[in-house]
């Protein structure tokens, strides 16, 4: 039997106290935001909500536990736009929905910042309950706009580079998430293999289990043979948005010996049973009977910031509760 453990793919609402305090502090701190200074008000107010969902998460019984990533206004694009190499421009859809973010275009030579790593720093549970949110290389890529290294494939090697660097300055940490949606929306055809080996450089940089979590969909069958070659621990498989044409791909091409099953929908507020959630798992596991995964990552089909705060908590407690009581047949 699998074992099955709750997480989520991180990017969590705001606690509604903090929405509009941080409005209000952002507006008043305005000229310091630009220059990259967020201030000791604005700094007390984030480690104040990253507290709270940190908690949140430990109340529900999760498996993992993430930063929560509520300084990411720009979403997915985040790890660029607080990098002294990008200008943020104008604003952008992220992806097909009704979210916007600053256009994150890169200037200079990627680096390390230590944002993420502070984050993380900041977060207050055991190493082995810790898990690290990022975007995967192709997805930032994608994101952005390069007006630095002026070709494709070296604009995709930079940005593997950059978040391999990133990586190498976090805390120990059980888990690490890419989160990979740029895989099912913009499909990388011919460079597949290209963007294989740009997620085996930041899978290589982490001492942790990497899960490759695509969502929004199905990958390609073309996509999803190049992602199985990259050295990860986990792809993920989005069971809301595209049951079965994951699950075809599963039964056609095989998979990891782990997976990460999107089995609560991360955008709509109904939410789903503890016994709805184990169904899924259940459905997944007796359609792949060749397979015996030792692992299944129990999560949220995509981000959560989409969501209410009371939605987003029932749905924490959901996929909690799943896992506790584990799926009811073997592979």
């Amino acid at each position: 039997m699998s074992r099955v453990v709750a997480t989520t793919p991180g990017l969590y609402p705001l606690p509604d106290w903090a929405k509009d305090e941080l409005a209000d502090l952002k507006g008043r701190q305005k000229e310091d935001l630009i220059s990259g200074d967020e201030g000791e008000d604005l700094t007390a107010a984030y480690d104040r909500a990253r507290a709270e969902v940190v908690e949140r998460q430990q109340e529900a019984g999760l498996d993992r536990v993430v930063e929560g990533q509520l300084r990411w206004d720009d979403m997915l694009a985040h790890p660029l736009a607080v990098n002294d190499a990008v200008e943020t421009r104008g604003i952008v859809r992220y992806y097909d929905n009704n979210n916007f973010y600053r256009e994150p275009v890169v200037t200079g030579d990627l680096s390390a910042t230590g944002d993420v790593a502070a984050e993380l720093d900041a977060v207050d549970v055991a190493s082995e309950q810790l898990q690290g949110v990022l975007p995967d290389p192709y997805s930032l890529a994608d994101l952005a706009t390069d007006e630095h290294y002026g070709d494709e494939a070296e604009f995709l090697d930079a940005v593997a580079d950059f978040l391999a660097a990133e990586v190498r300055e976090c805390p120990p940490m059980e888990t690490l998430f890419l989160l990979a949606p740029s895989l099912v929306t913009e499909p990388p055809g011919e460079a597949g293999e290209r963007v294989s080996e740009a997620i085996d450089t930041v899978a290589g940089a982490a001492d942790a289990e990497v899960v490759l979590y695509p969502y929004w969909g199905a990958l390609t069958e073309k996509a999803h043979a190049h992602v199985l070659d990259a050295d990860i621990d986990a792809l993920g498989y989005d069971l809301v948005s595209e049951a079965d044409d994951n699950l075809y791909n599963v039964q056609e091409y095989g998979t990891t010996d782990d997976v990460a099953l999107g089995l609560v929908d991360g955008q709509n507020t109904l939410v789903e049973s503890p016994d709805t959630v184990r169904e899924r798992v259940e459905w997944f596991e007796e359609g792949t009977p060749n397979e015996d995964f030792g692992t299944v990552y129990a999560t949220a089909n995509t981000e959560l910031f989409y969501l209410p705060v009371n939605k987003f908590e029932a749905k924490l407690d959901a996929l909690a509760e799943a896992a506790a009581a584990g799926p009811e047949v073997t592979a």
